[in-house]
């Protein structure tokens, strides 16, 4: 055992890091770290390792390995091997694993081309996809969902979240905000409509908590496209707590659309089948990818993440600075260049075209 260290076995460190991200974190952030943690600790129970302060730099690396050699995606690898690393940095600060540990865990690098395929719907997609409902299933729920999906580049959650009260269509709407200590009044008599406002409540969770709440502005067509759905298909309903959702189902419990039932219908919308023919000579008759609870079998079809990939490119692509992307889909502008940002090199080159212009007058 390495000197000054204090005995703690790999499972039990886990808990305590997991537990310390209570209070920052939202619940569905922990679960993930939690899952990519999971082989980790299946892998040390093999290996005998039930104290951490015995972990070596070579171990780490056996695990890599042996993860590579399970032939998990570089994206995969990089998830896991990255959140084990935070907790290993966990690990040092409470005297768990050696010193200087974490700086010798290497976190497998994803290129540009390994992340695209997969987690991108293209803006190309996407807009034909909005032709489509808004002639074939105007002002349906499915027809706002993708578009304040697509529009505001939220997360699930936070498109779940929406409440009635949460939209601002009509001058009048801003009364809700009037003397509320969080707003500004000053900004608030200079605040143009409409805008959907994302906010953290203990029944609907951001990611980010308090700090994931923000304003969102809109275009006039997609809040006119969500308002005729409220005016016309949305279900009348409450939830448990006397709210009232924006998305809503028309029986059942729960009166708010869940994040499951919305991540299907999103992975139904972008199946291509649904708006033409099928691109991998599947037979449609008999498609397993058209079975209730298999959507995602689809090839082509894309959950809520890759759409809020695909719509932070869109607003890159269209000259956007990564800083003013960042605060309207609540993530960092590191995070947007590095995680976010899949760019295409022609549009990039003409949403320059601006700065060049003024360079040259």
């Amino acid at each position: 055992m390495s000197q000054g260290l204090e005995p703690i076995a790999p499972r039990e460190a886990a808990e305590m890091w997991l537990d310390r991200l209570q209070s920052t974190r939202a619940d569905e952030t922990i679960q993930s770290y939690e899952y990519r943690l999971k082989p980790f600790l299946e892998w040390c129970d093999a290996e005998g390792i039930d104290n951490l302060n015995d972990l070596t730099s070579r171990q780490v690396f056996q695990f890599d390995s042996k993860r590579r050699a399970d032939g998990l995606k570089v994206t995969t690898l990089n998830n896991q091997i990255g959140t084990l690393k935070q907790f290993i940095q966990f690990c040092e600060r409470i005297d768990a694993v050696p010193e200087r540990l974490p700086t010798k865990v290497e976190v497998p690098t994803v290129n540009l081309s390994d992340r695209v395929n997969d987690e991108l719907l293209p803006a190309e997609r996407a807009d034909r996809i909005r032709e489509k409902l808004s002639r074939y299933q105007r002002a349906s729920r499915q027809h706002a969902m993708f578009e304040l999906l697509w529009h505001t580049g939220c997360r699930l959650g936070g498109l779940c979240s929406l409440d009635l009260q949460d939209c601002f269509f009509e001058e009048s709407d801003l009364e809700r905000l009037r003397h509320q200590d969080d707003i500004d009044q000053a900004a608030l008599e200079a605040v143009e409509i409409p805008f959907v406002y994302f906010r953290h409540r203990s029944e609907t969770p951001l990611k980010n908590k308090r700090e994931g709440e923000r304003p969102v502005a809109l275009e006039q067509e997609v809040a006119d496209c969500v308002q005729e759905y409220i005016d016309i298909n949305r279900v009348e309903r409450t939830d448990s707590t006397e709210r009232q959702p924006l998305f809503t189902t028309e029986k059942g419990a729960n009166a708010r659309a869940s994040k499951s039932s919305i991540r299907r219908e999103v992975y139904i919308l972008t199946q291509p089948c649904r708006w033409g023919g099928c691109p991998h000579d599947r037979d449609t008759m008999n498609c397993e990818a058209l079975d209730h609870g298999k959507e995602a079998r689809c090839p082509s079809s894309r959950s809520p993440h890759p759409l809020r990939t695909g719509a932070i490119t869109h607003m890159r692509d269209r000259g956007w600075p990564p800083e003013v992307v960042a605060e309207r889909v609540n993530a960092t502008p590191d995070v947007i260049r590095e995680h976010y940002d899949h760019p295409d090199p022609i549009r990039r080159m003409q949403s320059r075209r601006e700065f060049l212009t003024e360079d040259s007058a």
